[in-house]
């Protein structure tokens, strides 16, 4: 399996973090009733980011060989946003999420 990780504005749609675009080191997991997003990264490379922080869509597309993509749509509560200089770390916490796969909605058309 084949993953993206993309972090947006959700107005605007400006695309901040994008693994298609530019690699990054990030994990992610489920904690509870949660997702937490953490991500290696100079503050420089996440202040934009920072400045939208109660504004952001967090996006998973998981790309498998012989299936459909699967995308799932993270939403991001206020105040769920952090940077940590001491660690260089970004934590980004979903509180929900949908998955979702885009084909299945077109053939339904």
């Amino acid at each position: 399996m084949k993953e993206q990780f993309l972090v947006k504005h959700a107005v605007g749609g400006r695309a901040f973090i994008d693994t298609a675009k530019q690699p990054v080191d990030y994990t992610w997991k489920q904690v509870g009733d949660q997702w937490i997003f953490t991500v290696k990264a100079e503050k420089e490379q996440v202040a934009e980011l920072l400045k939208w922080k109660d504004e952001l869509n967090v996006f998973i597309f998981q790309a498998f060989e012989n299936q459909p993509t699967r995308k799932v749509w993270f939403y991001v509560g206020d105040d769920a946003v952090r940077y940590s200089e001491e660690q260089g770390e970004l934590t980004i916490v979903a509180v929900s999420q949908i998955a979702y796969v885009p084909e299945q909605f077109s053939a339904q058309l």
